[in-house]
């Protein structure tokens, strides 16, 4: 066989390797990325739950961008959120107190209202640590522990009800005052639905924030905290910093974030993965 021809094999094969190799390095490097990514939390977790005799959950949603399509992915607290922390706090020994991570805009009601009811619930010792921001939901979940750690320039944010359909969200207290403000014939059908689900939700919300804080603020203090978190005073992302937190909610709140929970948000930025889970724990394994 004739050295042109050997060559032009050779060139075939080589190039070939080379799109089998690409091939590979493509779906190899993400895996890799990912898994020392999370061994890298998880050390973290670790050390953290050690230091503060512990169980750490997280609950952080970082916007995710496809490396391929550059599709921005935002995160929310979710039911599936919920399952995860349940079943964290569930496994979690009576007398282990429970550090949470939040990190979230807020989310779905109904998983906030489990998580927040589910830490209430637990005897030992519950934290929340907030390094950027807990909003909506995430406050309803803040509201429910023995201690909020902030950094000073984290935030809170209301609770109050926020109604949607296809058109839009709106606050529920804008949609009552609409209604004492206009006769009901100057009001279409939808409208006075919504309406009456926005009272509705109101009175809900007043009602679970009163329990949530039973036992933690006396009845006085409990209005303030409900005037200020659920009546709809400000608009829905009004920020409580760490300054207003603590003057609202007393000494429960102060700013000394662990120097783990900063490195462990290093670790949670825009990642290329379609779908990670919002909620990792180290389950107890012995005293």
């Amino acid at each position: 066989m004739s050295e042109p021809i050997l060559l032009q094999i050779g060139s075939e094969i080589l190039l070939s390797n080379i799109w089998v190799i690409l091939f590979l390095m493509l779906f190899l490097v993400p895996m890799i990325q990912r898994r020392y990514l999370v061994q890298s939390r998880r050390k973290l977790l670790v050390k953290m739950g050690k230091n503060r005799k512990s169980v750490v959950v997280t609950l952080i949603h970082r916007q995710e961008v496809l490396s391929f399509l550059g599709i921005p992915l935002a995160r929310y607290i979710d039911i599936d959120d919920s399952e995860q922390v349940l079943r964290a706090i569930r496994t979690t020994p009576k007398d282990v107190p429970i550090d949470l991570i939040l990190h979230t805009p807020g989310g779905l009601a109904l998983a906030a209202t489990q998580i927040a009811l589910a830490l209430k619930a637990h005897p030992a010792r519950k934290t929340v640590i907030i390094p950027h921001y807990a909003m909506s939901g995430g406050t309803l979940i803040a509201l429910a522990v023995d201690e909020i750690i902030m950094d000073p320039h984290a935030a809170l944010g209301p609770v109050d009800p926020q109604l949607r359909d296809q058109t839009g969200s709106y606050p529920a207290t804008s949609l009552v005052k609409l209604m004492e403000k206009k006769s009901i014939d100057e009001v279409d059908d939808k409208t006075i639905v919504l309406a009456d689900q926005a009272q509705k939700a109101l009175s809900q919300m007043d009602g679970l924030v009163k329990t949530i804080l039973d036992g933690k603020c006396d009845e006085s203090k409990v209005g303030v905290i409900i005037e200020e978190f659920v009546s709809g005073k400000y608009t829905h992302d009004h920020p409580f910093m760490a300054d207003d937190a603590e003057s609202l909610l007393g000494d429960c709140v102060n700013t000394n974030v662990p120097a783990e929970v900063y490195d462990l948000m290093k670790l949670y930025s825009m990642e290329v993965a379609r779908r990670r889970p919002g909620v990792e724990y180290v389950p107890v394994t012995g005293k």
